[in-house]
């Protein structure tokens, strides 16, 4: 029987076991160091939040494995020997395999910044994260003011659970406003307001210099680059994103930048291995994709890709139009296609953007202004519907269209307030059009004949 063993039990390698037993009865060891059983990663911050228990983000019921013959290892791999094709968990105990998938996730980045190591400066990423955090920030009285180094989507839900608790939070953003490496001027400028309104200390244009450490070598407070100022705290969140976990895999014979490199087909240099996830690193990037890419669904397919690949259907990696979500505090964000900030527009792009005079709503579309074709839509505060816009930009529909038929793409709940007619008002006022709005098509947005 062929041995198939996958290191990491995240997304990515959860779904290669799943399919890979979908599909054949290969034996299946998944080895994690993190914890003994599957857990969703985006759901930590709401166990910290009281929303919800552990057990309650564990998608599967503990018998799930055992009935579908997936062999759990709790360890951590520290070497991986292909030419025996053999791993060593915590140093000592050996495991064979036939085909090997590196699925290792990612770690939170450190930039070499003095007293980065101390007790109360930590990243949140793994359970081990989540765990700590109960112990450098259980309270105000503990933690009597927390500062984040760092202005992504990881930082802003940091900022979010702490202020849940009602601990102070000075946020380090060495951007002039947040995320917009990311984010169009007009959606970072809304996000800026947004985090000072909820009583969090945003700091743009900041950099850390130093986390200082008290007579016990625990945090004490931290030195701002730009100006010395000593701020005092408790606690130091290290959310300047994350790199491939992929530093156990050094010498091994097996290919890595940045991440493990990986072909089309997510094979490795070296023949039965693959990897998956976010510490896969594509040769080429796909698109306008980064060659890594640390999101959720994309985690799930590679997994769903190569477990055809292993059970004899050998199948490309294909992930489509891109596509992310996210919650900036109570604001829901939606990506579909391509939306660049001004920092990274292409010369042929140009951007409508509107915003709500008064609530925290607004879009903005991206479409070529020498054929007028839809590239991209941002939303805040407005859900919309994936299927819609994957259709409209598999199609190539022009902007108009997309705009002529915005309704159809809507998907808040029934009663919620629709704004299309204010949105292509001002289109019509921007670009000196004439756009009206249809009314929602069920047999549109169904594709009914």
């Amino acid at each position: 029987m062929e041995n198939i063993v996958i290191i990491g039990n995240g997304i990515a390698g959860v779904s290669a076991a799943r399919h890979i037993r979908k599909l054949s009865d290969k034996r299946i060891i998944i080895i994690s160091g993190e914890t003994d059983y599957f857990f969703s990663r985006t759901a930590l911050m709401y166990v910290y939040m009281g929303h919800m228990k552990f057990d309650h983000i564990q998608p599967y019921e503990n018998w799930f494995w055992e009935k579908n013959r997936i062999e759990l290892v709790r360890g951590y791999v520290t070497q991986v020997d292909p030419k025996e094709k053999q791993l060593l968990v915590d140093g000592s105990r050996a495991i064979n395999y036939d085909k090997l998938i590196i699925a290792t996730g990612s770690k939170p980045n450190k930039f070499g910044w003095p007293g980065q190591d101390l007790h109360g400066a930590q990243g949140l990423y793994s359970k081990q994260d989540l765990d700590l955090l109960e112990v450098n920030a259980p309270n105000k009285e503990v933690c009597k003011r927390a500062v984040i180094v760092g202005g992504g989507l990881i930082g802003i839900e940091l900022a979010e659970m702490l202020r849940s608790r009602d601990i102070p939070v000075t946020f380090l953003v060495r951007e002039d406003s947040f995320w917009n490496g990311v984010l169009p001027s007009g959606e970072s400028q809304l996000i800026n307001e947004h985090i000072l309104e909820h009583h969090i200390d945003l700091r743009l244009g900041t950099n850390l210099k130093e986390i200082v450490a008290d007579e016990n070598g625990k945090v004490k407070s931290v030195i701002i680059a730009e100006t010395g100022e000593e701020l005092p705290c408790n606690m130091v969140g290290l959310t300047a994103g994350v790199t491939p976990n992929v530093d156990f895999l050094k010498g091994s014979g097996i290919e890595l930048g940045r991440g493990v490199k990986v072909n089309r087909f997510l094979e490795t240099n070296v023949e039965d291995i693959y990897a998956i996830g976010d510490c896969a690193e594509q040769h080429e990037a796909i698109g306008n994709r980064r060659p890594i890419e640390a999101v959720w669904y994309t985690g799930r397919m590679m997994g769903e890709t190569v477990a055809q690949t292993i059970c004899g259907n050998q199948l490309e990696y294909k992930p489509g139009h891109w596509f992310n979500s996210a919650k900036f505090l109570d604001i829901e964000y939606q990506t579909y296609g391509w939306v660049f900030s001004e920092r990274g527009m292409k010369d042929y792009e140009e951007h409508f953007h509107w915003r709500h005079p008064e609530e925290k709503v607004c879009i903005t579309i991206a479409f070529n202004k020498e054929n007028n074709q839809f590239l991209g839509i941002n939303t805040f505060g407005i859900r919309m519907r994936h299927e819609i816009f994957d259709r409209w930009l598999n199609q190539e529909k022009d902007v108009d269209y997309v705009m002529e038929h915005l309704i159809d793409a809507n998907f808040d709940p029934e009663f919620y307030k629709n704004y299309e007619t204010e949105i292509v008002s001002k289109y019509n006022a921007d670009f000196q059009k004439s756009i009206k709005t249809k009314k929602k098509s069920l047999k549109r947005i169904f594709q009914i004949n």
